[in-house]
């Protein structure tokens, strides 16, 4: 007797028009062209899900969610170029100092309209980019020390890098899709 095995399909990939980062450049293009790479993997690994699915905790008993790392990329992005950077005076978003992880926690809210407040968030950012040297400083809160654009955009970029990894496995966990 043969023995037939049923051929398995293998899991969906996520793919879409993206722009590698130029692999020769001068500073602020690599700099700048591989932190907007990082945004668009990041709503890559979004795409396709509806509001359920991205506030899925995937991974219990994390708290991570999708959705809960795109309100705490949205807070990064204000926090670290709008009110350290530049200084601007406009609040925190999904965060207070009685819950620090309510970026996390406290799902509520559209979910579109949190793409919406990303999506602003990151063009004021590029905005705030363009218009400073790498040299140019802002100032920590928590310490009052100096950094630099350089610094903060290699931050950043480590920021996103560090949450698609998370996003990956999530989306993964979510419907078996990977890639980009």
């Amino acid at each position: 007797m043969t023995e037939h095995t049923i051929p398995v399909a293998p899991p969906p990939r996520l793919t879409a028009p993206r722009t590698d980062p130029a692999p020769v450049a001068d500073e602020r293009q690599a700099l700048t062209e591989t932190l907007d790479y990082y945004r668009r993997t990041f709503e890559l690994k979004c795409a396709g899900l509806d509001p359920a699915q991205l506030s899925e905790r995937s991974v219990p008993p994390s708290t991570l969610t999708l959705h809960g790392l795109l309100r705490h990329l949205t807070g990064c992005e204000r926090w670290w170029f709008r009110i350290q950077f530049t200084g601007e005076d406009v609040p925190n978003l999904y965060y207070s100092d009685d819950d620090p992880e309510q970026d996390f926690t406290d799902l509520g809210g559209d979910v579109d309209e949190a793409f919406s407040l990303w999506h602003a968030e990151c063009a004021r950012s590029r905005e705030i980019v363009a218009a400073a040297s790498l040299e140019q400083t802002g100032t920590r809160r928590s310490t009052g020390e100096p950094f630099t654009l350089r610094w903060l955009m290699l931050r950043m970029i480590g920021e996103y890098a560090r949450h698609i990894g998370q996003a990956d496995l999530i989306r993964e966990r979510i419907d078996g899709a990977t890639g980009e």
